[in-house]
């Protein structure tokens, strides 16, 4: 008799909390997984124009300011520093590929968001998480809860008024809930918050060598849920581009590997709908 397989399960407590953070800070902001990902793609370097194109949500501008950022940040490089030389994927970038499997897995499986393209799955997904604190807070309730309102503040080491706010978004992202239907009832952590384990350990693995910004190989993936569904790279509208990318389960580098297609204009009011409330 065989001994089923168990899945790895990863301690949301045993995590560094500022040290995600930190990482979420720089691969969460709005259009960084669009542009790692088309980016990831091709086999060489593109210049800002040629990213816009694969991009025609996101005026060209606005591409050029990300990939500006993303070079400050190490995620991406240029071979000269002549204005409009090309960019490619860093090491650094390209050791991102395992880091959107897990998130990716992590929504699929906890969150009902229907057929989308795997990079708005990723960006919508980092979206719930990037906000600062929000880890403390979810740490917080992994260890204590249920807990009152007054119990996370103190525990996170937040201020009254700080808290209130994030726990208002944790609730609208899903993955913090009351415990009764009463105002003052404690939280507690979702589904979705209880299952973040696997997601905060890969963004803290991916995170060693970001204070180097240099590494010299991408660091092996952390194992996530398995892949069950097939991959949608357009959305049940036909809006979503198809510049998201398609995974292999069995490499989580297939993220960055698949070739390019044409892609449809997505509307403003569709791309709005996962905008992120800058808040930081």
């Amino acid at each position: 008799m065989s001994i089923p397989a168990q899945r790895p399960s990863f301690s949301i407590a045993s995590v560094d909390a500022q040290r995600i953070e930190d990482a979420l800070a720089l691969i969460g902001p709005k259009w960084t997984a669009w542009s790692a990902m088309t980016l990831g793609q091709q086999s060489g370097p593109m210049r800002v124009r040629d990213v816009a194109a694969r991009l025609p949500f996101v005026s060209e501008q606005f591409v050029g300011k990300r990939l500006t950022t993303m070079h400050a940040d190490g995620l991406v490089t240029r071979d000269d520093h002549r204005r409009g030389a090309p960019y490619r994927l860093s090491t650094l970038g390209q050791s991102l590929a395992p880091v959107y499997g897990t998130v990716s897995d992590w929504s699929r499986a906890h969150l009902s968001l229907g057929p989308m393209a795997e990079a708005e799955r990723v960006e919508d997904a980092l979206r719930r998480l990037h906000l600062r604190h929000s880890t403390a807070v979810v740490q917080a309730l992994d260890a204590g809860g249920p807990m009152r309102f007054t119990r996370i503040a103190e525990e996170a080491g937040l201020d009254s008024g700080f808290t209130r706010h994030r726990l208002l978004r944790l609730q609208a992202d899903g993955l913090v809930a009351r415990a009764g239907s009463r105002h003052g009832d404690p939280y507690v952590l979702t589904d979705a918050g209880q299952a973040l384990g696997a997601v905060y350990a890969s963004v803290e693995h991916w995170s060693e060598p970001v204070a180097g910004r240099r590494t010299s190989s991408p660091p092996p993936p952390v194992a996530a849920v398995a892949r069950t569904h097939p991959v949608v790279p357009l959305g049940a509208d036909g809006a979503r581009t198809a510049a998201a990318l398609r995974r292999s389960p069995a490499s989580p580098n297939a993220l960055f590997s698949h070739a390019p297609q044409p892609q449809p204009r997505v509307p403003a009011a569709v791309t709005a709908q996962s905008t992120p409330v800058r808040d930081r």
